[in-house]
């Protein structure tokens, strides 16, 4: 999950979003979005397909799983 942290914070940055920002942007709480972020909870199946939609990257990259957007 470090991967995701990591990449949920470089892409939020790289558009310039706070962590608010990014929240009304997708519907999404400002407060879960804190809880990723810190690696206090897990994001589920349709909330990571809505940040990879978002950021316009795949899953598999914004999981850490590929390093290809």
């Amino acid at each position: 999950m470090e991967e995701f942290i990591k990449r949920l914070k470089e892409l939020r940055k790289e558009k310039g979003l706070t962590q608010v920002q990014l929240a009304k942007a997708t519907n999404l709480s400002d407060t879960a979005i804190s809880y990723w972020e810190n690696g206090q909870r897990i994001p589920n199946a349709l909330t990571i397909i809505t940040l990879a939609k978002f950021f316009d990257v795949s899953s598999d990259y914004l999981l850490g799983l590929s390093d290809i957007y």
